[in-house]
């Protein structure tokens, strides 16, 4: 009571409350600079604590005077000025190492004790400052109330750094700034109400320049708590550019400048909210480059980068209101359209199509991207936004294997379709560790003379559950996933060795699918097969579509002349279909022309398939290349072709695929042929 009859009797209370705002003021920088020391490590610490210390040095300093102005006797008061800025130097230091103790060190007290530090720094400051304290008259002193104010200080200093830095009493931000004031405020009064003052003589009111004072201290004051607050300010606007910056880069894709996933999926999730109060529908684009991955491959990896970014740059150029466009990872990317009436989502499908189609200019050479795009709406395909991106995906996979059409909307057969396609995806990653590809071989005949010349081998898939499955649907897949360079792999290294243990030298014929040529070093594989199987290289036959020249013509043809340099035979499979290009001949020496079982089926009903026929095999005689007609079922379509002067036939006719067993002629006594100097001799050609 003793306390508060000092403070409400002997005090001016206006300067007060003047002291308390200071305080409560200053014990609020003080802690926000703190906080800064605690985020900081090293030389920043120290200068952050330095910046905390002075705030809390100056604030304490700045109440004590303004409390002491503000105790009301009738003795004439001076103060001391080198005690009174020592008093100062005292506070600064010794919150700077109460401060540096509370978060430097991992002892299970350190916030306690560098807590209990500053409460000590404030009463030395508050005995030192009033060392200061001059008046005309005689100052008792009460040992009992100075010891309990030094205790109260270091009580409520240690509490409030421990809640500053280990909270045990919820997070917030203003509990250490009130805990701070009281250690500050309990020290002051305490200490002033153990000191009684006899004059020995009595001054005139001194109220005014009392006042003047007080409000000079605060000046000076607020100078050195400005000084904190700027830097603290300073440092913010600093921090929130830095996390401003962060932030833009962790939202957006760095090669192409649009969004990135993350921000997509955001901003997907804004737009179905807003939408589910309005009439407005919201179509999400899911969008994969079609021959993305044959630029990567065959022009490398800045090629790949290149075409990235440019179509990034397009797609930010066309984008209006109520539009948004983001690259979601790899060659994929997610455009979001809000609209109302159809026409709008129609004509934003049309720009982005036409930004697809537009030829890219990547080094000397122009390159078509392409794209097919996968459209699924809110609401009408899907509430949830995970089923909306797998729903605008199986469009898009709709799209890619649909060659009329780059753009398809969700339909809700997909869904099966899509299962299907991904489960066998699934399956077929591991059919081969467990054994379910085997080869099955189907005979190659001469036409003039019925002699055996070799076989072709066919992958075949046994699925344990589905059965066979037809190499029309898994082939596609294989080449889709990538997995047809472990597969072929496989099937060129079983054909070689099996073909190696026949009786007799009949050549091997085997497929190369136009994904193979994406393989870092195809000739040198095949060289390596040869080698490690013994089959002589003029044994094997390998047959390409002229599908592998679409990508990467030149490539492609580099790559053949290497493999012909071994010795390996090359012909061109299904000609007659698809591009059938006169130029593709003209371009490469094939050893052999396989026309499309298709005409060889309708010759016989079919003009025009039988003048197709002729064609080709007039083209063979005159490039002199020899012509191997597929699909022969019936005895007249054989003859025909022996009439017609084909050289080669191959079908039911002759004698159905089958399994290595019931079709090849091994020979298990006869020694694999081994190629003397096979290292040496198949040298890649670099021409």
């Amino acid at each position: 009571m003793r306390v508060v009859s000092c403070l409400v009797t002997e005090h001016n209370p206006w300067l007060v409350l003047l002291a308390v705002f200071v305080c409560i003021a200053g014990s609020w920088v003080t802690f926000r600079l703190f906080r800064q020391a605690e985020a900081r490590n090293g030389w920043q610490r120290a200068g952050w604590i330095f910046l905390a210390a002075q705030a809390a040095g100056s604030s304490i300093w700045c109440t004590h005077f303004i409390a002491v102005i503000a105790y009301e006797h009738e003795a004439p008061v001076t103060f001391d000025p080198a005690f009174t800025m020592v008093s100062l130097l005292i506070a600064v230091a010794g919150c700077a190492y109460g401060f540096w103790l509370s978060i430097s060190f991992r002892f299970p007290l350190a916030a306690e004790v560098g807590g209990g530090v500053v409460g000590i720094a404030i009463s030395a400051m508050h005995y030192s400052g009033m060392m200061a304290y001059r008046v005309d008259g005689l100052i008792d002193w009460n040992l009992d109330y100075v010891l309990a104010s030094v205790a109260l200080s270091v009580l409520f200093a240690g509490v409030s750094l421990r809640q500053a830095i280990k909270p045990w009493l919820g997070e917030t931000r203003y509990l250490p700034v009130g805990l701070f004031v009281l250690a500050v405020a309990s020290l002051h009064f305490t200490g002033m109400t153990a000191i009684s003052v006899t004059p020995f003589s009595t001054a005139a009111d001194s109220t005014t320049s009392s006042t003047l004072a007080a409000f000079a201290v605060v000046g000076v004051g607020m100078l050195v708590l400005g000084a904190g607050v700027i830097s603290y300010l300073i440092d913010e606007q600093t921090s929130q550019e830095a996390f401003d910056r962060l932030q833009k880069l962790a939202m957006t894709d760095s090669l192409t400048g649009l969004p990135n996933r993350t921000s997509a999926i955001e901003h997907l999730d804004q737009e179905m909210e807003r939408a589910r109060y309005t009439i407005a529908k919201v179509a999400i684009i899911g969008i994969d480059l079609d021959r993305f991955k044959e630029i990567n491959d065959l022009r490398g990896h800045q090629a790949g980068d290149a075409t990235l970014a440019t179509i990034g740059h397009r797609l930010g150029d066309l984008l209006q209101h109520d539009e948004f466009a983001a690259r979601i990872g790899g060659d994929e990317f997610m455009c979001v359209k809000v609209f109302i009436e159809r026409r709008q989502l129609d004509d934003f499908l049309k720009r982005l199509e036409q930004v697809f189609s537009e030829p890219l200019h990547i080094g000397n050479v122009d390159l078509a991207a392409g794209a097919s795009l996968g459209v699924a709406l809110y609401p009408d395909d899907g509430h949830d936004r995970q089923v909306l991106i797998s729903n605008a995906d199986l469009a898009m996979y709709r799209a890619k294997a649909d060659i009329t059409r780059a753009i398809c909307f969700y339909e809700p057969q997909m869904d099966k379709a899509a299962r299907e396609h991904h489960a066998l995806a699934s399956d077929l990653s591991h059919a081969l560790e467990l054994g379910q590809l085997e080869l099955h071989y189907q005979v190659q005949k001469s036409v003039q003379s019925g002699d055996v010349l070799g076989y072709e081998a066919l992958l075949r898939w046994r699925h344990p559950t589905r059965g066979p499955i037809s190499p029309s649907v898994f082939i596609p897949i294989a080449e889709e996933t990538g997995l047809i360079l472990a597969i072929g792999e496989w099937v060129l290294r079983t054909a070689c060795a099996e073909a190696g243990r026949l009786a007799r030298p009949y050549k091997i014929a085997v497929n190369l699918s136009p994904v193979q040529f994406a393989h870092n070093d195809l000739a040198g594989l095949i060289r390596d097969i040869l080698v490690e199987t013994g089959l002589s290289p003029n044994r094997l036959e390998l047959e390409i579509t002229e599908s592998t020249f679409i990508a990467d013509k030149s490539r492609a043809l580099h790559i053949l002349r290497q493999i012909k340099a071994l010795g390996v035979k090359i012909s061109i499979d299904d000609f007659g279909v698809g591009y059938s290009s006169f130029d593709t001949l003209r371009s490469f020496p094939f050893d052999k022309i396989k026309l499309d079982g298709s005409f060889t089926r309708e010759m016989e009903r079919n003009t025009h398939a039988m003048a197709i026929v002729r064609s080709v095999l007039a083209l063979g005689q005159s490039l002199g290349i020899p012509v191997l007609a597929e699909g022969v079922e019936t005895a007249s379509q054989f003859q025909i072709l022996r009439i017609e002067g084909c050289h080669e036939a191959q079908g039911y006719y002759l004698g159905r695929p089958g399994p290595r067993e019931s079709i090849l002629p091994a020979s298990p006594e006869q020694p694999r042929q081994a190629i003397a100097n096979l290292g040496d001799d198949l040298a890649l050609s670099t021409g």
